[in-house]
């Protein structure tokens, strides 16, 4: 089983941005990041597939964030744009997830990373 550290989560005002990023222990497939709002259930953000870089969002954040990959570094990211109160959620990382937004489907997890937006 993969290992995932995340990092970078914070607070920032609506409008700003943020940049996660999620290392893994060894390469793996399609990795995803997943949020849980406060009182809500997990549910999934963004996919990449590493090997080619295929990507897939929640209607969400479509046009907003953006993930990436560093192959090299076993390293995932999350650039987060005009970020809005509704994004406050933790934020986790996950790999294994087939190629779906699904969290069930993820077979790795991360710790987990605070994210707060405020007004």
């Amino acid at each position: 089983q993969v290992q995932l550290v995340e990092s970078g989560g914070g607070s920032v005002q609506a409008g700003g941005s943020l940049r996660l990023s999620c290392e893994a222990s060894k390469y793996t497939k399609y990795m995803g990041w997943f949020r849980q709002p406060p009182g809500k259930e997990r549910e999934g953000v963004a996919l990449i597939q590493p090997a080619d870089g295929y990507t897939y969002f929640a209607d969400s954040v479509q046009g907003r964030f953006t993930i990436s990959k560093d192959n090299a570094k076993n390293t995932v990211y999350l650039q987060m744009n005009s970020l809005k109160p509704e994004d406050t959620a933790m934020y986790f990382c996950a790999a294994d997830c087939f190629w779906s937004l699904d969290p069930s489907r993820c077979k790795s997890w991360g710790q987990g990373t605070q994210v707060t937006v405020s007004s």
